[in-house]
């Protein structure tokens, strides 16, 4: 049975035609673990980063203990059911070093980065995302989706350089169109027909290749540059062209959702949660058909502007404004925001492990990233900046486990997460935030 192929069809006549019928991801097509596929390629390894805004309240998150069976304080207490699944890093810094500290702006471009930003508008280098991207991305319709729960399109921490910034998916109705829109070809489908459209516009940009490397030719240095990164775009669509003309193989997590309805606009904590979760499960069914194989969910700003009902004060204004309970030691509206943000990390994770993809789950061939923007947003301190992942990548990452990183940098993790994603790099990060330290507690 291990010579069936996973691209083996059923063929049969039907009233004189031809009928054809894809089969599922079987477990024939897996080795005897369940691991890989029988022919030794590996199932995909998923790379994902999701984000919140506004840090912690140090004394009810960090845990007491380090290492597996870790504590769960009250502010992340919503996590007990997905302990298992995910590693919390505490006592992580970034490094400012010579650039001013940007509030809300420094942390997440470090974490993300590796280099400290010298102005709000400055973005330097590129996020991880994209530069992982470049290594799993090409074999899948969207080389990276984002999606944003404020319904913002603004709020993003994924970009290409200073002035490319990916804008995200900020409506789910708008979401599930360009996903699962007339250019979706379901990999579970029993027939494959390739658009006609797609073979036409393919057609119309290989005619004009000639044209274009004769234009680059002709101008001067900087239009050279805007050209090649003009190019490089249009040789990415021809890319995606030519997987949208080539059958994909049958994804046993592939199933078509219902078109959700347009929410309504608005920053109500309710209605982000709702938002969050409506962009999750159409992201994660986005990853499942293998669309995509790099992802960025963005659950809140690091200005967050989230409201909570009854409360006066939207998050980032309460991080400012209101007063530490003494008796409790910390701002309990403010602490009230991080705990709906903990839930909806939570979610997310459930999500990634409830679909069923060889011996395991999505999540366990995913590695995801998730980092937020201050320590303590009441002082703006980015010293200490929280950090969390899910997933074993492949068998590769334990999890469970709250890891101290003594002071060390931050940029450690992005650096661990490249390495995973079999990126052939020494080091990552500038100045004090360089490192070629991989975080070794988690490696198997």
């Amino acid at each position: 049975m291990k010579t069936l192929n996973r691209r083996r069809f059923l063929r049969g006549t039907l009233g004189g035609g031809i009928i054809t019928l894809g089969l599922p991801l079987l477990d024939v097509f897996l080795n005897d673990n369940g691991t890989a596929y029988a022919d030794g390629s590996p199932i995909p390894t998923r790379f994902g980063t999701w984000s919140w805004g506004l840090g912690m309240s140090e004394s009810i998150f960090v845990p007491k203990k380090t290492g597996a069976d870790f504590d769960l304080p009250e502010e992340i207490s919503a996590l007990a059911s997905v302990q298992h699944h995910i590693n919390l890093y505490t006592n992580f810094h970034v490094f400012k070093d010579d650039a001013p500290n940007l509030c809300h702006h420094s942390g997440w471009v470090i974490l993300r980065s590796g280099i400290a930003p010298t102005t709000r508008e400055n973005r330097p280098g590129e996020t991880i995302d994209v530069a992982v991207a470049r290594q799993l991305g090409n074999a899948t319709r969207f080389r990276s989706l984002s999606a944003t729960a404020t319904g913002d399109v603004r709020d993003s921490f994924s970009y290409e350089g200073g002035n490319s910034v990916n804008a995200p998916e900020w409506s789910p109705l708008r979401f599930y169109q360009r996903l699962f829109g007339d250019e979706f070809q379901d990999p579970n489908a029993s027939t494959f027909i390739p658009d006609p459209r797609v073979m036409v516009r393919k057609s119309a940009l290989t005619a004009v290749q000639e044209q274009a490397q004769k234009l680059q030719q002709s101008v001067g240095a900087a239009d050279r540059e805007r050209l090649d990164q003009y190019f490089s775009g249009l040789r990415d669509l021809e890319r995606r062209f030519d997987l949208q003309l080539t059958r994909p193989d049958p994804r046993e997590a592939c199933v078509m959702l219902e078109e959700p309805a347009n929410l309504a606009n608005g920053l109500d904590a309710d209605l982000v949660s709702k938002r969050h979760r409506l962009m999750t499960d159409l992201m994660l069914m986005a990853v499942a058909c293998d669309q995509t194989r790099v992802f960025n969910m963005f659950y809140a700003a690091a200005f967050s502007a989230t409201t909570k009902p009854g409360y006066d004060k939207p998050h980032h204004t309460a991080t400012h404004e209101e007063a530490v309970d003494t008796e409790l030691g910390y701002q309990p509206n403010t602490s009230w925001y991080t705990r709906r943000a903990m839930e909806e990390w939570g979610y997310y994770v459930n999500a990634l492990a409830s679909f069923r993809e060889g011996d395991g789950s999505l999540l366990d061939n995913t590695f995801i990233y998730a980092t937020t923007d201050q320590s303590f947003a009441k002082i703006h301190s980015i010293d200490g900046i929280p950090m969390f992942s899910a997933g074993t990548a492949g068998g590769r990452v334990k999890t469970g486990l709250h890891v101290d990183g003594g002071g060390t940098a931050g940029c450690r993790l992005g650096f661990t997460a490249q390495r995973l994603m079999g990126m052939d790099i020494e080091s990552w990060g500038d100045k004090s935030n360089h490192t070629s330290s991989e975080i070794g507690e988690i490696l198997v």
